[in-house]
């Protein structure tokens, strides 16, 4: 039987695995985007996950992370501590493929949750913008893993639908990260200047965490 110190144990390896790998000194942001790739590889080897699609379960069977839904929430997800429990809100009535992009943005969050003064700064009037800049970037890594995207796009897999099919996400996703491996030519439409498709439909609430 598990036990609840066996429980928080679980589910403190995976953050502090993933958080152990931010330097505590102030960095730069390029430097906090290799991170969250770092830490997006990290938690698929930590899960022995080699196939191109990553199953929500990764982080929704987490311990002491529930995730619910709500058809009204006025943004595509959100992250609080109620005391016990990680909350992730996910908006009910956008797609599912929508939705698990949305859950690994959150769940990047709450990574973040002890590391955010050192990886975007602590006074810094941009460091919101930028944490929502690489929870999309997390979210990217971890279910479109550059070394799949790539080794698919070698085999002649070349249809954004087909591949948004193959790794679980959306096609304007899967666009996106394209365009950021440099595999179809960057437009104004598939990445926006300073931010990506996704930044600024997310909201970050993050309250003391035990």
């Amino acid at each position: 039987m598990t036990t609840t110190a066996q429980t928080r144990n679980a589910e403190g390896s995976v953050l502090a695995l993933l958080r152990d790998l931010v330097p505590r000194r102030p960095l730069q942001f390029a430097e906090a985007l290799r991170i969250a790739e770092l830490q997006a590889n990290r938690l698929k080897e930590h899960f022995d996950i080699d196939t191109a699609e990553v199953a929500s379960e990764v982080v929704t069977e987490l311990p002491r992370v529930t995730v619910i839904f709500d058809a009204d929430l006025p943004v595509s997800g959100s992250t609080h501590w109620n005391g016990s429990t990680w909350i992730i809100t996910l908006n009910a009535s956008e797609p599912p493929m929508r939705r698990r992009f949305s859950l690994m943005h959150e769940f990047m969050h709450l990574i973040d949750h002890t590391t955010r003064g050192y990886l975007y700064g602590a006074d810094d009037p941009e460091a919101h913008d930028r944490a929502e800049r690489a929870a999309d970037y997390f979210a990217a890594c971890l279910l479109m893993q550059k070394r799949w995207v790539k080794r698919l796009w070698g085999e002649r897999m070349q249809s954004i639908t087909q591949l948004a099919r193959t790794f679980g996400v959306s096609p304007q996703a899967m666009r996106y990260r394209l365009t950021q491996l440099g595999l179809i030519e960057t437009t104004r439409r598939s990445c926006p200047p300073r931010t990506s498709p996704f930044a600024t439909s997310h909201r970050l609430r993050m309250e003391a965490a035990a």
